[in-house]
């Protein structure tokens, strides 16, 4: 695929961002004044997201986590924007799922699949946020949010690895996402909600992640547990280390307790400086040449890494400062490395593809939460 650089802004931006951020990325200033977001980056972020329509045809692809994460992105860019243009959800299955409010219905389409239904619960929310931001009727979405929350909380099991959800209902693994999701639903259903269930979910979840050897001596998230409950030291993916930062920034919020503050950040900066190339995001399975040997679930990893740092900054904005340079530096990546003609946009942000880029659906919306982050919190 052919780069179209000629629409793109000078790559001195880039080189001056990354500068920047390597210098002085460690330095907190004060809290960040609340400001409008950045209008440029969202129109370039509505550009990803109109070519994101041709992949998702207003219905989606039937492969959950990754729709979930779709309509989270989609309705995170109107929320920010304020137009209706991705207004898709209600065609499409999880909206479907949202409106019937049937618990058995849910059972049967998640499949026992307790990661996907945690990312789920997240988008549900951001489509219900959006109704409740247009005056339309959110109690749909909030009350399937609610249902699948609960079939994730069923799976909560003390007998084996002292705690956890498992990752699915074969109960045959521990892992790191589905529990940092569960983690992050929970202390952000008790900041939406206020019941006590929820703030003791987020509190019995983190008090059993920070104990199961899963953050490695580097401060990364690998996978997840070994059969006999030790960390199994597979890949750290660049989303485990952002779904427990907002998870954290969320509990943070809910207690009071700043320690969780720096928590979540010993592996945001592992992640800056341990999962980055010329300070630019770099999956394991990424490759400019000759190809990715990312599957296209991995393809989407640095996208939901972006999402829940925003997310984080939702919980904790006096941190943001810390981070601007290096969200503006990432989106300036996907613009200048790995955008290609008619706005689509590939997995390899790091350096400009030589072949290697995967050019997916799941590329496109790794693409689109990189933008909406960086309106909000990067640099305009």
């Amino acid at each position: 695929m052919l780069f179209s650089f000629k629409k793109l802004a000078s790559l001195a931006s880039l080189v001056t961002m990354l500068s920047a951020f390597s210098a002085d990325y460690t330095a907190v200033a004060s809290p960040l004044q609340a400001r409008a977001q950045c209008a440029a980056t969202l129109s370039t972020a509505a550009s990803v997201a109109n070519r994101l329509q041709s992949y998702w045809n207003g219905s989606g692809w039937g492969i959950f986590w990754t729709d979930a994460n779709t309509i989270e992105d989609l309705y995170n860019l109107m929320l920010a924007d304020g137009s209706s243009t991705f207004d898709v959800a209600d065609n499409t299955r999880i909206g479907k799922l949202a409106l019937q409010q049937d618990r058995n219905a849910w059972i049967s389409a998640l499949g026992g699949s307790n990661d996907d239904a945690g990312w789920i619960v997240s988008a549900l929310w951001k489509v219900g946020d959006y109704r409740v931001n247009r005056g339309q009727n959110s109690s749909p979405y909030y009350n399937s949010a609610s249902i699948v929350y609960d079939l994730i909380a069923a799976e909560w099991d003390d007998s084996v690895c002292g705690g956890g959800v498992w990752w699915s209902s074969a109960h045959t693994y521990k892992n790191a996402i589905t529990n940092e999701l569960f983690l992050y639903t929970s202390a952000e259903a008790y900041l939406r909600f206020g019941d006590a269930k929820y703030l003791a979910n987020a509190q019995k979840t983190w008090n059993w992640l920070k104990n199961s050897g899963m953050r490695n001596s580097d401060g990364l998230w690998n996978d997840g547990l070994t059969s006999s409950c030790a960390n199994n030291g597979q890949t750290t993916w660049t989303y485990n280390q952002g779904v427990i930062a907002s998870g954290l920034a969320a509990l943070a919020k809910a207690t009071g307790d700043s320690s969780l503050i720096a928590q979540a950040e010993i592996t945001l900066d592992a992640a800056i400086r341990l999962k980055t190339t010329n300070n630019i995001l770099k999956e394991t399975c990424d490759s400019a040449t000759p190809t990715s040997s990312c599957n296209n679930d991995q393809a989407m990893f640095k996208g939901l890494w972006m999402k829940h740092l925003q997310f984080y900054l939702d919980n904790a904005p006096d941190r943001a400062s810390k981070y601007a340079s290096f969200i503006g530096a990432q989106e300036s990546a996907v613009i200048h490395y790995a955008t290609g003609s008619n706005w689509t946009v590939g997995n390899v942000w790091y350096a400009p593809s030589q072949g290697g880029s995967l050019f997916t659906a799941q590329t496109q919306t790794a693409g689109l939460a990189a933008h909406v982050s960086a309106a909000k919190y990067g640099p305009c």
